[in-house]
């Protein structure tokens, strides 16, 4: 009998005259699996019937759209980036015609390096290409489980060389960035009132939009930075989710990212004035079609607050990791990850970069440790290992790595040792 498992589905797999037979027995028990396998096979030695004729699988495109986009559209409806991630990846795979041609058993590794080239040629990063292998690992695999195929998908490795978010603001960057935000919120007041005093308003009398949310940059920088969001999570921020001096995510990519994180004093005072001048639902309400702020919302007022601040532009994923990373020489790892909405210690360890200098005060605080007890490295042991090299009288400790001075009976010459045989 060979009869294997996909999933909860058995399916059998054997050799008939030269030809493979491969079917699912939609069954999630194995014996009834292996008797199905049996009366195929027993049939087939009586000629009640030939090899089944397969049907034709479709193309990565057909399948895409008919059935994976689907899926995905039902499966992640309360999740507009994921859902907008997908079609996206989706556009890329069958915006090119090999691949998107090809049927879903019949994409070879060839085809895959092919898209890869492509995808070079038009000078994309190595994690956008990756994005979209996954996506086609990803609809591949289903088209297997769906029984759409019946021929194992080729392996698809990701590119080497992706380049990880290690960017982390320090404390001086981060003061200058929040002071260019609140420049850039000036900026737009002064703006306004200029063109209030200006001659289309005093003479032709077309009074300016005022405004609503000139501070917007600020504030959701800072609540970033003080709470180690994601950005989304920021951005579908209710007021109903603050209270109790805490922000409550009752959302997420997992279910780990449902949490309650403290409001610190910084984003509290913020969050406070906020409401206290709140108009909507919304913490960071906005003129889009969701009601609160997206990634596009903030996309000219940021670039000008990092040119503001003398720094680089960065993506504002770059809060969230300086947060974690300043979390993580304060809070024990089980606790960060909790109030990162990681469900593994991997991801968090991702989140978590190499500090020089507070490893530094690490290293010192465990050197000046070492001070309470004899570890032969303190300035005492190494002047009486001096000493005793002189007059030849050395014991060695090899469990410890230290060395000591003996008496002529060769006992440890030490106040210790003296207490201890008095």
């Amino acid at each position: 009998m060979a009869v294997y498992k996909r999933g909860k589905i058995w399916w059998y797999k054997f050799n008939w005259n030269g030809e493979s037979v491969r079917e699912s027995t939609k069954q999630t028990n194995k014996r009834t699996a292996e008797q199905m396998e049996a009366t195929h096979k027993t049939s087939l030695a009586k000629g009640e019937v030939g090899l089944r004729d397969r049907k034709p699988a479709p193309t990565v495109s057909q399948f895409a759209e008919s059935d994976f986009l689907p899926h995905v559209r039902a499966r992640f409806a309360e999740k507009p980036a994921t859902l907008a991630y997908y079609e996206i990846q989706v556009m890329h795979l069958t915006g090119y015609k090999p691949l998107a041609g090809a049927p879903v058993d019949g994409v070879t590794s060839q085809m895959i390096s092919g898209f890869v080239e492509n995808r070079r040629a038009a000078e994309y990063e190595v994690s956008s290409i990756n994005r979209a292998l996954q996506v086609l690992r990803r609809i591949l695999r289903l088209a297997v489980d769906w029984g759409k195929v019946e021929k194992a998908p080729p392996r698809i490795s990701l590119l080497p060389g992706e380049r990880r978010r290690e960017r982390v603001l320090t404390p001086a960057e981060e003061a200058a960035y929040l002071r260019a935000a609140q420049a850039v919120g000036d900026a737009i007041l002064k703006a306004y009132t200029c063109a209030r005093e200006g001659i289309r308003a005093t003479e032709r009398g077309e009074q300016p939009i005022r405004p609503e949310d000139p501070y917007l940059l600020r504030d959701a920088g800072t609540v970033l930075l003080d709470c180690g969001l994601r950005p989304e999570e920021c951005y579908r921020l209710r007021w109903e989710h603050v209270r109790d001096a805490a922000l409550h995510i009752p959302y997420g990519k997992t279910a780990n990212a449902r949490r309650t994180i403290p409001l610190p004093n910084r984003s509290a005072a913020i969050l406070d004035m906020r409401k206290a001048a709140a108009v909507s639902e919304w913490v960071f309400p906005a003129p889009t079609w969701s009601g609160h702020i997206e990634q596009s919302t903030l996309k000219k007022q940021h670039p000008k607050a990092c040119k503001l601040a003398g720094i680089e532009q960065i993506p504002f994923y770059t809060f969230r990791h300086t947060c974690l990373t300043r979390w993580a020489t304060h809070m024990d790892p089980y606790s960060l990850a909790y109030f990162a909405g990681h469900s593994d210690f991997g991801t968090t360890r991702r989140y978590v970069h190499p500090n020089l200098e507070t490893g530094r005060e690490a290293m010192e605080r465990a050197r000046g440790a070492q001070g309470g007890h004899n570890s032969g490295h303190n300035p005492e042991n190494i002047i009486a290992k001096g000493e005793a090299e002189e007059t030849g009288n050395l014991m060695s400790d090899k469990g410890f790595g230290w060395y000591a001075r003996v008496d002529s009976n060769h006992r440890p010459f030490a106040p210790e040792a003296n207490a201890l045989s008095n």
